[in-house]
């Protein structure tokens, strides 16, 4: 055995760099981490990493709420009306919208799928809405509907990652992390970015969704769950109580400090805020999760039921078990509310369910799709309600939608399948945006009389982000991060992207 080689296969990357603590090595290396930011001086160990910044420009909103649907709702089915689409329902598929397009599932020549659902104008700006929204009509004047938002991906993990986190691969900061890397947070006591989960399962892309990436790990998403132990692994363990937590934290804290000032890696503050935020949290998340402390009036408004669990959370297949008066999302939209009053700068709602293929009882659109509505309908239209009855409406960004849309073909791909559904469509959806600086009570973007191209106005995924950034006072060209040897940009190291202010306010 050589020991030299075996000494070198072992020594880790910051071994290497602790070594380096005298000569010219040291200089050299001092002035690369100066130049990157991230020498010791730069991290010294009393910053907090998520201590409140000011953004780079006047911000109209200073929270954002973003509620994704995970699976991906129908377009064509809630809020693109198109007539001409029913009048060829059960037609053959035009040769001219398959050629040389790729489907997830969809083979041979599909038929044209219209609406089974009724349609209706509603508020002074006329929005269309299916029938299937029973409450959202009363706030549709506070909402912008967006026609036109398209992707570069069609299958759910990398749609989802592409939209959260800019990169439709595995590694890159989400939007909720970017958010807090470039403004901190308003709370001492609560993390900056809170993920709140319902629907039975987690998105196909995982944590990552709301994941770090390459920023330090400070800025990822904490996952709450309303019953239970809020956070995981935050109680103390059995036989420590808070005092002896208390010094254990401390011991740990000097330890990582003389780390820090050897080494400066930002990792290192970063372990220390984490164990700081993880003690006051102890405190108050329990605090800020408990909606039983609400009014009865307000619990009834977003048709909350503290501690519900659903049965659909232990089923095989969630869908089959829903039920429209399941209430784990309007628990999360209450949550979320209430986050929001604390201080918490970004807040994510994922529901699970969305993905209607037709190729099973729990994807069949006629019967499975106003039970989702019916889930979400009076807490969305709760939750819009209640931030503008307390002041907060002006100041919170509400973003709604899926990771792209529905095809305006059935989807065909079981054998005598006895149900109805649409395959996975990139090239336009629906979203929904209010407050926080957006125009409410209008429609962006017009799409062709079958829901199939955009006309008007397009949007792309990367124009959405860099809006939301912009409306939270960050220009999505400067908010950047070194990694791999790029300036890394939620909206890309290219920075192809537009804000859309005909939106704003």
């Amino acid at each position: 055995m050589n020991l030299q080689t075996e000494y070198l296969k072992a020594l880790t990357r910051r071994h290497f760099f602790g070594s380096l603590g005298s000569g010219i090595g040291a200089v050299a290396l001092s002035a690369m981490l100066a130049q990157e930011g991230r020498g010791a001086d730069k991290t010294p160990a009393v910053r907090d990493p998520l201590a409140a910044r000011p953004p780079h420009f006047a911000a109209k909103a200073k929270h954002v709420i973003y509620l994704h649907m995970a699976g991906s709702p129908t377009q064509l089915d809630l809020f693109d009306y198109k007539p001409t689409l029913v009048k060829y329902n059960g037609q053959k598929c035009p040769d001219e919208l398959l050629k040389g397009k790729r489907f997830a599932f969809i083979k041979g020549v599909p038929n044209m799928l219209g609406t089974p659902f009724k349609f209706a104008q509603h508020g002074q700006g006329g929005t269309w809405l299916s029938e299937v929204w029973k409450h959202l009509p009363e706030v549709i004047d506070d909402i912008a509907v967006i026609k036109t938002l398209n992707t570069e991906q069609f299958n759910h993990a990398p749609a989802q990652l592409f939209l959260q986190t800019g990169s439709a691969q595995l590694g890159s900061a989400s939007m909720g992390a970017w958010t807090t890397y470039g403004l901190g947070s308003e709370s001492q006591e609560l993390p900056g970015f809170v993920v709140l989960t319902s629907g039975g399962k987690t998105p196909d892309a995982g944590t990552s969704v709301w994941g770090g990436g390459f920023l330090p790990s400070i800025y990822q998403g904490v996952q709450c769950r309303s019953p239970g132990d809020p956070v995981l692994y935050l109680s103390n363990p059995k036989g420590l109580d808070r005092a002896g937590r208390r010094e254990t934290l401390d011991a740990l804290k000097t330890l990582n400090e003389f780390q820090a000032e050897a080494i400066g890696d930002p990792e290192t503050i970063t372990r220390i805020a984490q164990y700081e935020l993880a003690f006051r949290m102890q405190i108050s998340v329990p605090e800020v999760m408990d909606i039983s402390k609400e009014p009865k009036h307000i619990l009834e408004m977003y048709g909350a039921q503290p501690g519900f669990v659903p049965e659909s959370d232990s089923a095989d297949d969630p869908r089959v078990a829903y039920k429209g008066t399941d209430a784990a999302f309007a628990n999360n939209c209450l949550l979320a509310r209430r986050l929001i009053e604390k201080g918490v700068r970004f807040v994510q709602l994922y529901d699970w369910g969305w993905d209607h293929h037709g190729v099973s009882p729990g994807e069949h659109i006629p019967t499975i799709l106003p039970i989702k509505v019916q889930q979400i309908d009076r807490a969305l239209t709760a939750l819009i309600k209640d931030l503008k009855q307390r002041g907060l409406f002006e100041e919170t960004l509400i973003v709604w939608g899926g990771e792209f849309g529905r095809t305006p073909m059935q989807q065909n791909n079981a054998p005598n399948q006895p149900y109805i559904g649409r395959d996975h469509h990139p090239y336009c959806y629906s979203i929904m945006m209010a407050g926080g600086g957006i125009k409410g009570g209008q429609t962006y973007g017009e799409t062709d009389d079958i829901g199939y191209y955009i006309t008007e106005n397009p949007m792309s995924v990367r124009d959405l982000q860099a809006t939301i950034l912009h409306l939270l006072g960050l220009d999505a060209w400067k908010l950047n991060y070194p990694f791999q040897g790029l300036e890394q940009r939620l909206i890309g190291p290219e920075g192809k992207a537009e804000v859309h202010k005909k939106l704003l306010a």
